[in-house]
């Protein structure tokens, strides 16, 4: 089997789909591996370290891919590398599967397509979970980024010119992202506060020295996934007012709410960033669907109020290297179980993994869904 890593062309994208470690496994189980020339660099794995370990080069997308048999992205294929690729090839990558306008488009190509986005939260597909690997980085970039634009100390500091308290940071929301953001602001000295509308959350975050925001609900917000679901709307006006009360207490807040095929929930208000200190920090990891404040703008950074908005949409690119060498291990825990003796891909869709994963193939659609909410032709 041919297995193709072109360079990604997604603006702000630096990942790689496989890295030199990678690769040698691939080769390694049967594959052969063509790598477009500089798909690594941005990431800081150069050609040379491709070669080393039996990948050749290929000048182009089209070199690269027009006979391979598998092809392994970051970011989805768009409408011009669709036309490059050839009939009945896989395709592993992000396919942003609740809004790509071609999602339909793959299928009528004749492509096996697997959404990483779609790995299930079971524990034998947790070494594939391409989503929170990424978010781990992403909550851990997120308060070096409030800690670039924080204009004061994290930590307490006693010194002969006085105290100076602690930075308060708030993170809403504490899944792995979340929960990273938390450990990462406390090692850095913060007083961290957190927030979830899933019960379980609070264990979690009171292990890490964090304390937990609580809204007294009836039921449970966390669906069978293992993702927040919405609340309803008496629910959501008491979340407000308490979120409120915190927001206006808090030097740094971190939001990271998402709803898998919904926009990002509202959470930090026009109202709230008007009430917090001057010099505080709001770093808005939901900006791309969205956002949490309807204040953030995607990929740029603001102040409103005097109040400091980070809103970067692909935080894991700005950790390309290692951002790269997790997400390229996820794809090979996952293709890797696929493999033939003669390094053949079978796609087995008795595995509830693949099956999860597995978008379309033979010319049909499998989740059609994903069609109703926005990614259709």
């Amino acid at each position: 089997m041919l297995i193709a890593v072109p360079a990604e062309t997604q603006s702000h994208e630096k990942r790689v789909a496989a890295t030199p470690e990678t690769v040698k496994k691939f080769i390694a189980a049967g594959c052969d591996v063509v790598l477009e020339k500089g798909a690594g660099s941005l990431a800081n794995y150069p050609d040379d370290a491709y070669i080393e370990q039996g990948a050749r080069l290929a000048d182009d997308f089209v070199a690269a891919c027009a006979d391979a048999d598998l092809v392994l992205k970051v970011s989805p294929l768009n409408a011009d590398e669709l036309t490059h690729v050839k009939q009945g090839a896989a395709v592993a990558s992000l396919m942003a599967p609740f809004g790509n306008p071609l999602l339909q488009d793959y299928a009528d190509v004749g492509l096996a397509c697997f959404c990483m986005e779609m790995i299930p939260r079971i524990s034998r597909a947790q070494s594939m979970d391409v989503l929170s690997s990424q978010a781990n980085i992403a909550g851990y970039k997120s308060v070096l980024l409030a800690m670039e634009h924080y204009q004061r100390f994290f930590p307490m500091l006693m010194t002969a010119a006085g105290t100076v308290q602690p930075a308060r940071v708030l993170v809403m929301g504490a899944g792995v992202a979340g929960l990273q953001a938390i450990a990462t602001a406390r090692r850095m000295g913060a007083s961290v506060e957190a927030f979830d509308v899933r019960a379980a959350a609070k264990e979690q975050v009171e292990s890490l020295g964090a304390k937990f925001v609580e809204v007294a609900a009836d039921a449970d917000a966390e669906d069978a996934s293992g993702y927040a679901k919405e609340m309803d709307d008496d629910y959501k006006r008491r979340q407000a007012e308490l979120i409120a009360e915190h927001a206006a207490k808090s030097d740094v807040i971190i939001t990271t709410a998402l709803i898998p095929g919904r926009p990002a929930p509202v959470l930090i208000t026009e109202e709230m960033v008007r009430s917090m200190k001057a010099g505080s920090v709001i770093v808005d990891m939901a900006v791309e669907s969205g956002g949490n404040c309807p204040l953030s703008e995607p990929d740029a950074v603001v102040v409103r109020h005097g109040v400091t908005l980070v809103g970067i949409s692909n935080i894991p690119a700005l950790m390309a290297t290692d951002a790269s060498s997790l997400y390229a291990r996820n794809l090979f825990n996952f293709i890797s179980p696929m493999l033939q003796d003669d390094g053949s891909l079978q796609i087995n869709r008795e595995d509830e993994v693949v099956e999860a994963a597995l978008l379309c193939v033979d010319g049909e659609f499998l989740k059609p869904e994903l069609l109703s909410k926005g990614g259709a032709s």
